[in-house]
């Protein structure tokens, strides 16, 4: 009898373990079949996402290469703005893709053709054509469109948007970190504390008795007693005090890391870095005069007449690591020069920027930039560092009497196809017994070279 209420129980237990099987394995295979569906939904809309950034994103290369030497997106240049261009058109001239397909790929032919709205183009900008584009294909030109058209709109009232930077995560993690050490201490000198009271009263309680500290004689009595540590004191605290005395008066004049603000805010590290110009497209009498020059700021313009505005990402970088705002020197630079950004011309209303000098050199000492740019071939990182990567400009070098000496000893002098050199050169060489001269023993310690 108990032998089958045995097996009863273990027929019905293995009934349930089947049924609870079979149950999970619908429930698996429902949950399955929904996972599935659901990546396929997920699969389709991402591809779809994908498939759009890719078209703005090529877009944008596109709008780069050909459209924004004339137009900007949000504002007019040489052409109209072409942010939502399409949207507009259709809602405001009731013109579809097709009419900008022809357009962009035969501007010159649509304004012979008597279309209206391509004339009234064609006389709004004083008759400035628009460059036909036959190259590009309906899928370029539809790229470039999405591109416009996913630029967001500008804020109401012609402000500009606002980059807002978080703050840092470090310096909460330090303050948190200063908290926790704080308090740390505190715990462990309030527990000093009464290690020491506690002792104090067990010792009270035994009877037992504290032996009380010795008097010490006070250090600056034992000092004044002894005479010979009295006078080596006094003759090391007077080469000390030479010491500092003459390294402070030997950094008269020198101006080395000097970093002043200017009116109007430049980056060397993206003109002359990032962007590649050449230090003497700028400085230009470098080559020919003693000075290399402040330039002026018609060079600026050169290329700043078309850049009101820098890239999105250089802008949120200029402000969160450097804290400048690229468009708004831009702006001084217009306001300087007496530039209409809107209207494209010049006002005739215009303000001098006060530069802040920051190399300069004493007035009884010579230094001709021509002759070490043109005719040394000196780089002009030897003197003024690494400019390329300096966001602020500032003195890289000491610009002392005992660093351009050292400079004149190290330096080789570049003698080849330089015929001014090539007779003394020859000379010289067989004077000081060298296959090469440095611009010291060609006479470049010389007092009168640098001093008369």
């Amino acid at each position: 009898m108990v032998f089958l209420i045995v097996q009863m129980k273990k027929s019905y237990q293995s009934l349930e373990v089947n049924s609870i099987y079979n149950m999970k394995k619908v429930i698996h295979r429902k949950l399955g079949n929904n996972i599935l569906h659901l990546s396929l939904i997920f699969l389709l809309t991402f591809s779809i996402s994908l498939s759009a950034q890719d078209d703005v994103a090529a877009g944008k290369a596109l709008f780069n290469a050909n459209c924004a030497s004339c137009h900007k997106l949000n504002k007019k240049m040489t052409g109209p703005a072409l942010a939502n261009v399409e949207t507009r058109l259709a809602e405001e001239e009731g013109l579809d893709r097709e009419w900008l397909y022809k357009w962009i790929k035969n501007s010159a032919g649509m304004i012979k053709s008597g279309d209206a709205y391509a004339n009234k183009i064609y006389k709004e900008y004083n008759g400035t054509a628009m460059t036909a584009f036959p190259q590009l294909s309906n899928i370029d030109i539809d790229n470039i469109l999405a591109y416009t058209a996913a630029v967001p709109k500008p804020p109401e009232g012609g402000g500009k948007t606002e980059v807002v930077v978080n703050p840092a995560s470090d310096t909460n993690s330090n303050s948190l970190i200063l908290g926790a050490l704080a308090l740390l201490f505190a715990l462990l000198a309030a527990a000093l504390f009464l290690v020491n009271k506690t002792l104090r009263r067990f010792a009270d309680e035994k009877g037992v008795a504290l032996a009380e500290k010795p008097k010490r004689t006070p250090i600056w009595k034992v000092f004044v007693e002894n005479q010979f540590l009295v006078l080596v004191t006094v003759i090391l605290f007077l080469l000390a005090s030479a010491y500092f005395v003459y390294g402070y008066l030997s950094q008269i004049g020198v101006n080395q890391g000097y970093e002043p603000v200017q009116e109007i805010h430049y980056s060397h590290r993206i003109h002359a870095g990032e962007n590649g110009i050449d230090c003497k497209y700028c400085h230009s009498s470098a080559r020919v005069s003693k000075h290399s020059g402040i330039p002026s700021l018609n060079i600026c313009m050169n290329c700043h007449k078309s850049i009101a505005q820098v890239a999105d990402e250089v802008q949120a970088e200029g402000i969160a690591e450097y804290g400048v705002n690229y468009n708004s020197e831009i702006e001084k630079l217009y306001k300087a020069v007496g530039w209409d950004d809107a209207e494209q011309k010049y006002t005739g209303v215009t303000k001098p920027v006060k530069w802040t000098r920051i190399h300069n050199l004493p007035d009884f000492a010579y230094f001709n930039h021509s002759q070490h740019v043109s005719v040394a071939g000196v780089e002009c990182q030897t003197c003024h560092g690494p400019v390329e990567e300096m966001e602020v400009m500032y003195q890289y070098a000491p610009l002392t009497m005992g660093w351009c000496i050292n400079c004149h000893r190290e330096t080789n002098v570049k003698v080849k196809d330089n015929d001014y050199y090539t007779k003394i050169h020859e000379q010289l060489s067989k004077k000081y017994g060298v296959d090469e001269l440095t611009a010291a023993q060609m006479g470049g310690l010389e007092c009168g070279k640098c001093h008369y």
